[in-house]
């Protein structure tokens, strides 16, 4: 099955780094055939413009990424993105913050939503970051969850069925 997993995130903030901080460790390792790996942090507009150079190629993308909402500091929530879209003010809104430069997963998962460029299997493993000051570097916290953020994404390549994945992670939808 043709899968992404895409760090997604800013360079040197502390926590809010652990998307694409993930993704060299991600490509050292052994993934099934089909399975890619890559830095996703240079805007939701690229991203599309990525997948439109491959429209339709991914059977499955997994997006990893720090997002503040106020949960557990240093806890991992893993999700099924449903494509649920705002209003089209609200996407305008997020179009305009993305050509401005501004990298955020809720932008790109509304974007690519959007644009149509998101296969039907859309998953999301988020951690709350602690410190999303500048530095380089990770919270405790944040460092002690990379291991569950690698077993969810290691669950997820490795079922074929949604099923599946719900009940070895505790999967929840949004």
């Amino acid at each position: 099955m043709p899968t992404m997993i895409a760090g997604v995130g800013y360079q040197n903030l502390r926590d809010f780094s652990v998307g694409p901080a993930l993704v060299p460790t991600l490509q050292k390792m052994k993934w099934p055939k089909g399975v890619e790996i890559d830095d996703w942090s240079f805007g939701p507009i690229a991203v599309v413009q990525r997948l439109q150079d491959r429209p339709g190629f991914y059977d499955r993308i997994i997006f990893i990424s720090a997002v503040e909402r106020e949960r557990e500091p240093g806890g991992v929530y893993v999700y099924r993105w449903k494509g649920k879209l705002p209003d089209t003010d609200e996407i305008q809104a997020r179009i305009g913050e993305a050509v401005t430069g501004v990298i955020s997963l809720d932008n790109l998962l509304i974007i690519a939503t959007h644009f149509q460029m998101l296969p039907r299997d859309v998953f999301v493993i988020e951690v709350e970051p602690v410190d999303t000051g500048w530095g380089s570097g990770f919270t405790p916290q944040v460092q002690a969850a990379q291991e569950r953020i690698i077993a969810s994404v290691k669950e997820i390549v490795g079922s074929e069925s949604l099923i599946e994945i719900s009940d070895s992670i505790g999967l929840k939808e949004k």
